[in-house]
Formats: C-alpha cells, structure tokens, sequence
C-alpha cells in the first residue's frame, strides 16, 4: 500500500509540471454543454479546457486507465457510471471520484420534418429494432396504422450513452414478457440485417442523413433535437410529445439525468478543476434561467444534490 501511494503521489508531482489545462471527454450528448462552460471559463484567466467527444463508454475507458497526465480529469456521461467501470478505475489506482448530475435530458425519435408526426409505443419500437423478435421489413408489418416503409432506424454504437439510455428505457420497456423471461439481455439486442444502422457519435451525420432519406428515422438528445427543429420532427412516444415539461416532470417515457465524473486526485494539482465544477453547477448556468437551460438543457428540481461521492467499493 505504501509503494503504491509513493507512486501516485510521484505520478501527481509529474502532473503539476506537464499540464495546466482541464481534460474532459466522454458524452457526445454532454459535450456542447460542457463545451460552452469551457469557453467560458477560459475567459476567467484559466486556460480553456480540451473537450472531446468520445461517446459514453468510451470516456469511462480513457477515464479510468489512472491518474496522470496521459488521462481526463473529467468524463462527460449520459447514464450513471457502471459498477465495472468503478472497478477498472480502482484497478488503476483512481481512488475516488465525485458524481455531478447537471440536467436532465430526453431522448428524441426523429425523421425528416417534413413527414407527419407518427404515435409510436415502446412495444412497436422493439419489435422494429429487436433481434429477438420477428424481424418485420415494413412498419406497417407491426401495425396497419403505421407508415409502409421499410424499417431503417439509425442509432449511436454501444459505447454511447444514449444507446444505453435507449436500451433501458425503450428496448427493456418495449420487450415481451417471454423473452425476459428466457434471457433480459436479450431484450437490447438489436438486428444486424440492416433495419438498424450505427452511424457512430455524430448526430450531425444522422440529421444530414435525414435531409436527404426521408423514410430513415434517426435518435438523438432533446438538446440537439431544439438546435434542429427546423429540420426534423420528433414523433410521441406512448402519446407524449417530447417537451421540457414531460422530461422534468417524467411523463415523456425517455428521459434521463446528464452526468459528468470528477478525478478527485486531480483536484488541487490541474488549475481550476474546482472552478469549473462550480461555474458548470451555478444558477448562472444550469438554473431555470440559465445559460445551458437555454441551449435545451433541463435544469434539476434540487441543484443542490448535484455533487455526489461515487462509492468506490
């Protein structure tokens, strides 16, 4: 035990000298909020943060190799740190980290915003999407009400946030009792022949997508879904047209909390870590009036429970 603190606190001595700017990956969905508060903290005398988007799972990797300047200080993320990942952090000598809920957010199910807003339910979205059911080519295969066209749904990769929240909150939902029944892993596994196409971290991609194949749909964060009203439409889902209200007060059926996780040993060495956690947790920024409020992001009924230790055993 000795030896190893001799060596985290040599690894920390090196920090101090290597680096004086904030680290932060992770969430794409997280990102343009996170980028915003960098910019705007580098405008407070403190270098501008590096913000990358590597997806959810992917920033927990990075995030969790050990302490040091070869990793983030800080991981953006769209669901709650897995037990696993908690794990390979204390495996690689990170030994506490803080959790900080920022917003809520919903996730939209979208297309083209020139077609008409459909009424989808959890179950049809499944059966759409499911590798384990009975794999239809046409929506309308599932239910006479809904559009004749093929199926073609694209989605982020598993390592995304979003793709955990949607397999939670609509593959986990939507799945019939005898396949959980069998196997709830089975519920999330999604068909490979086509119907369902991984675009990668770029809801970019999946909105020009849109613009030029009208009978794709496509998933992605309510935020991003405002910056692209204009473009798209967000069907209902299970009756719910997707909204700030229904993601605040929970009656829209995919919405979630947004996270980002906090290296505590990086605290006190990289410049401002404690700042910036303070700026992106202020009124100014995620209050009902704030800044981030305003880009989509939902502010949280009780701010003040935002910053939470993560237990580490």
């Amino acid at each position: 035990m000795r030896t190893l603190t001799i060596i985290l606190l040599c690894l920390m001595t090196t920090i101090s000298y290597a680096r004086e700017q904030i680290s932060i990956t992770g969430s794409s969905t997280v990102y343009p909020f996170s980028t915003v508060v960098a910019e705007r903290f580098g405008e407070t005398g403190f270098k501008t943060p590096v913000v990358e988007s590597t997806g959810t799972g992917g920033g927990m990797k990075i995030f969790c190799k050990g302490i040091g300047t070869h990793t983030p200080d800080i991981t953006n993320a769209s669901r709650k740190i897995k037990d696993k990942e908690i794990k390979l952090c204390k495996s690689n000598g990170v030994a506490a980290i803080d959790q900080v809920i920022v917003g809520l957010d919903g996730i939209a199910f979208v297309q083209n915003g020139e077609q008409k807003q459909i009424n989808f339910t959890r179950k049809q979205i499944w059966q759409a999407m499911a590798a384990k059911g009975s794999l239809p080519k046409k929506w309308s295969d599932i239910d006479p009400s809904l559009p004749n066209i093929e199926i073609a749904i694209m989605v982020p990769p598993p390592t995304s946030g979003t793709r955990d929240a949607w397999n939670s909150l609509v593959m986990k939902k939507g799945c019939p009792k005898e396949i959980k029944e069998v196997n709830k892993k089975h519920c999330h596994l999604m068909r490979e022949d086509g119907a369902v196409i991984e675009v990668g971290e770029n809801d970019t991609l999946i909105v020009q997508k849109l613009q030029s194949e009208d009978e794709k749909f496509g998933i992605f964060g309510y935020s991003y879904y405002l910056n692209n009203k204009d473009k798209t439409i967000a069907h209902t889902i299970e009756g719910v047209e997707i909204s700030l209200e229904g993601i605040q007060d929970g009656s829209y059926p995919i919405s979630r909390p947004l996270f980002f996780y906090v290296k505590k040993q990086h605290v006190g060495v990289i410049p401002g870590i404690d700042k910036f956690i303070k700026d992106f947790t202020s009124k100014r920024a995620i209050g009902p009036r704030g800044y981030l409020t305003e880009l989509g992001l939902i502010p949280l009924a009780n701010p003040e429970e935002a910053i939470t230790p993560v237990k580490m055993d």
